[in-house]
């Protein structure tokens, strides 16, 4: 028996924005025998995560290529990996039986070959959809709670700001801010938006960054006794402004610029006499950098959400590998609300 499998590729290395004609779909037959020995497994995917930092390895050069595993570059016509749910439907490896869910770095297609060692493990879905284990109870969500509560180390009362507030890990960021007990503060990119993060998710106060013309003085105005915690996905004009508002022992936790992926311009520059004789501390950080918290996100996280303290924003593309592309240009238009993903195939 054989399938065809479907999967998108890059044409060309992206050096800017990207747009639908820098990718291609394309095709291929995979054989549903394994050779006789294989520990391969086949899986059909489910669902995949979408995520800003794809870019970066999809430049013909990033210095991000060479500081990660997962950030390696990514060449045109290659199988691109991601994060994401799937199911096994022909197991070589006696740990892994047909039909059981799986969770890891699968690819963008319908299908892919699985080789003994890969980033894969079983999936318990403890009761949650699938879908959440791509997001909250995922790197997203790993991201956010590393980031708080190991990278920023928060105070009750402490005041948060967060930027891009409705993204897959900002809007996390901001319901465990408010959780722990700080004052938090969101900005988005349009009014429907920021009604959202003070009606829905209940952030103290919001605003549109689109509509403000002074960064630095929007901030001083939402934050008169300065920031404590300033959670950065972002970079540029925005990082500045906070750090200019921030207070002594001021801590940001960056995660990602994204409005440096797209753009050769200028890059953040932060007032360094600032983080000096305010004593700020900027870490970046990836979430596999705290993989020894996992079991501890992951338990409390579950606790919030089966008590409805957490509220779950899913940006979930329907249309099956097709989406992949626009599901990505999406991000860099600012179209999601939540974690974006798209469903390669019905639970």
């Amino acid at each position: 028996m054989e399938v065809i499998n479907r999967y998108v590729v890059i044409k060309s290395h992206i050096n800017g924005t990207p747009e639908e004609s820098d990718f291609e779909l394309k095709s291929e037959i995979i054989s549903m025998v394994l050779e006789s020995g294989s520990n391969d497994l086949i899986i059909k995917n489910l669902y995949v995560s979408i995520d800003p930092y794809q870019l970066n390895r999809m430049k013909s050069q990033s210095s991000s290529q060479k500081q990660s595993s997962f950030a390696a570059a990514i060449n045109p016509g290659e199988v691109i990996d991601a994060y994401g749910v799937a199911k096994v439907v022909v197991s070589g490896n006696p740990e892994f039986k047909k039909d059981e869910l799986v969770i890891g770095v699968i690819t963008w297609g319908e299908y892919c070959v699985i080789k003994p060692g890969a980033m894969i493990r079983k999936l318990d879905p403890m009761g949650f959809p699938l879908s959440h284990h791509v997001g909250i109870l995922g790197f997203s969500g790993l991201t956010a709670y590393a980031g708080l509560f190991d990278v920023c180390k928060p105070k009750k009362g402490e005041k948060v700001f967060v930027s891009t507030a409705l993204g897959s890990v900002g809007n996390l960021v901001g319901q465990y801010a408010k959780l722990f007990g700080c004052y938090v503060v969101g900005c988005a990119g349009t009014k429907e938006k920021v009604t959202m993060l003070k009606e829905k998710l209940g952030f103290d106060d919001a605003f549109n960054y689109k509509e403000e013309t002074d960064l630095k003085a929007t901030l001083n105005r939402y934050f008169p006794d300065g920031i404590d915690i300033y959670f950065d996905n972002v970079g540029g004009e925005m990082q500045e402004a906070a750090v200019a508002n921030m207070n002594a022992f001021g801590r940001v936790a960056v995660c990602g610029v994204i409005s440096e992926y797209t753009s050769g311009g200028r890059k953040a520059a932060p007032d360094m006499i600032d983080i000096v004789y305010k004593r700020i501390k900027i870490q970046g950080f990836l979430a596999s950098d705290f993989m020894n918290l996992y079991a501890d996100f992951v338990s409390k996280t579950c606790d919030y959400l089966r008590a409805g303290k957490l509220h779950v924003l899913e940006d979930i593309s329907t249309t099956g590998v097709d989406s992949i592309p626009s599901s990505l240009i999406g991000l860099f238009k600012g179209h999601n609300i939540g974690k974006k993903m798209v469903q390669l195939a019905q639970e």
